[in-house]
């Protein structure tokens, strides 16, 4: 990754459990694993992508890798988001910005992507995409928030860094970016 770059990190270190395992690897209509789809629209978007996998989740690693992105495994993911999103951004300090998504949203759009990267590379310090005046995901940090970010820890992900900033809002009629993949079910929404 060249420095001032703009990475990507896909969130996809989670347990699944209300989804009953393997939720990554399950395949949406088109037969895409879910994991590699929302890898491939944050891809699509960015410089660069780390995507944060559980230790020994050799098969979603697998399946990621040849996408593009740096695969890292973080030991303590089991801490929660807060943990692996920390992870993956000291896998990339010498990122300009980062825009971080959750593995098991696959739908949302690359354009979608791009715009939180624009927004960023515009002097936003925080970004996000906005349906329906639902704030959404892919969310972008500045590299000011390198160290709050690398600090962070257990399950609450930045929700607290947001809740103290003013995060710019780019409205847009991309509903992927409230959609994810809870249950099985959420699959035929």
């Amino acid at each position: 990754m060249r420095p001032g770059a703009i990475v990507g990190i896909l969130l996809a270190a989670g347990s699944a459990t209300r989804f009953g395992g393997d939720k990554l690897l399950a395949r949406l209509a088109d037969g895409t694993p879910i994991g590699v789809a929302a890898l491939r629209n944050l891809a699509a978007g960015v410089d660069a992508v780390v995507a944060v996998v559980r230790p020994s989740d050799d098969k979603l690693a697998a399946a990621l890798a040849p996408c593009g992105a740096r695969v890292t495994a973080c030991p303590r993911a089991s801490e929660g988001m807060g943990t692996s999103l920390a992870w993956g951004v000291r896998a990339a300090p010498a990122a300009s910005s980062w825009v971080v998504t959750l593995a098991d949203m696959p739908w949302i759009r690359p354009a979608s992507v791009a715009s939180v990267a624009e927004a960023l590379r515009d002097g936003a310090a925080i970004a996000a995409p906005s349906w329906r005046g639902s704030r959404g995901h892919p969310v972008g940090f500045a590299s000011s928030f390198y160290p709050e970010l690398a600090a962070l820890s257990g399950d609450e992900g930045a929700k607290a860094i947001l809740a103290r900033h003013p995060i710019t809002l780019i409205e847009t009629d991309d509903d992927g970016v409230v959609r994810d993949v809870d249950t099985p079910k959420d699959l035929g929404r």
